[in-house]
């Protein structure tokens, strides 16, 4: 079990009290070919047995990575009796925020959501906390802690993805050389992690040179029209690294089109597309960005506060990190039947 996973069910003694009376719910669930000890676990936490209202938004469906997110959030909400509603973010701040204020206007049992940059959904958010609905903060800050009293904010490492796919990156090509760092959106707290784990592993090498460090806000054309620009301008480029994979395969296509393939490139989130690129050796590392924990714990964490009532610090913490690992050839066949099962 991660440590993620630990940290939902905290009350052991409640959880045991709860098998019982959760058997029938937890056979029912195995049905849905939920291994049967996780299933009975997933009935204690609390299956509402009248259908829930959920609210989900994340940055935009046109990245991967919050497309699956949605299939997860849709997956986990039919094993908790939960009707999911999507409001999309488009990739874009402006159009998240309008979404956003519609969804305020409406009621919910609970909602969840990815904002697509710090700050920019501050106003709405608060007016559904103040009504009494549990808001789950996924992978990006809404507003520091501090600031908004959200249920819970689930997200990953940032900082360690960085740092780990970097790394990666700076091996293959022995330490020294030219290499890249492609950004996702600025205001985005997940890529201001992701920026601060690259910065943490190229000052330890004297002999590498970054060359660019500009954002494509997590959009595949930007990259490539990017990347056609960066490839022009620098003839001897040997790594980079993107903040998630679809602009790591966007730019790789560019390089394809060039006939610039020995660039070592590294991505983040584990994709199914990446995995099988790592596993081809057109890239050289991804690290799981667990979206399908991630969306999929906030549903579970709406069940149990708007079902049980559990409150934030006494029940749910008010951080949770979820976990993925460095993808190699020897884990990525794995990871993709986890994927395909919305487990990781």
């Amino acid at each position: 079990m991660s440590r993620s996973e630990g940290q939902i069910n905290t009350r052991r003694r409640g959880f045991l009290a709860g098998i019982g009376a959760a058997g029938a719910a937890g056979a029912m669930l195995a049905g849905f070919g939920i291994e049967p000890a996780l299933a009975q676990a997933m009935a204690a936490v609390g299956r509402s047995s009248k259908p829930l209202k959920a609210a989900y938004s994340n940055a935009g469906l046109q990245a991967t990575w919050c497309a699956q997110g949605k299939q997860a959030a849709e997956y986990w909400g039919k094993l908790f009796n939960v009707s999911v509603t999507w409001f999309d973010g488009e990739l874009d701040a402006v159009k998240q925020r309008a979404a956003i204020d519609d969804m305020a206007s409406q009621k919910w049992d609970f909602v969840a959501i990815q904002a697509f940059g710090e700050g920019t959904l501050t106003q709405p958010v608060q007016k559904m906390i103040d009504a009494g609905t549990p808001v789950i903060d996924m992978d990006t800050l809404i507003a520091p802690l501090d600031k908004i009293n959200v249920h819970s904010f689930i997200a990953p490492d940032n900082i360690f993805m960085g740092a780990a796919v970097t790394q990666a990156l700076v091996n293959a090509i022995g330490g020294e050389g030219n290499i890249i760092m492609t950004q996702g959106a600025l205001g985005h707290t997940g890529a201001q992690g992701r920026a601060k784990g690259f910065e943490s592993i190229v000052k330890n090498y004297p002999k590498i040179k970054v060359l660019d460090t500009s954002p494509a806000d997590w959009d595949v054309a930007k990259t490539a029209r990017l990347w056609e620009d960066l490839l022009t301008r620098f003839p001897k480029i040997d790594a980079a690294y993107f903040h998630n994979d679809d602009m790591a395969l966007a730019a790789y296509k560019v390089m394809l089109s060039r006939h610039r393939t020995s660039i070592k490139v590294g991505g983040c989130d584990a994709m199914p597309p990446a995995l099988e690129a790592v596993l081809a050796g057109k890239m050289t590392a991804t690290v799981r960005n667990p979206s399908c924990r991630t969306h999929g714990y906030a549903l579970i964490a709406g069940v149990a506060a708007a079902v049980s009532g559990e409150k934030t610090g006494a029940g749910i913490p008010k951080n949770i990190v979820v976990d993925g690992p460095v993808v190699t050839d020897a884990n990525a066949p794995g990871m993709l039947w986890m994927e395909k099962h919305f487990l990781i």
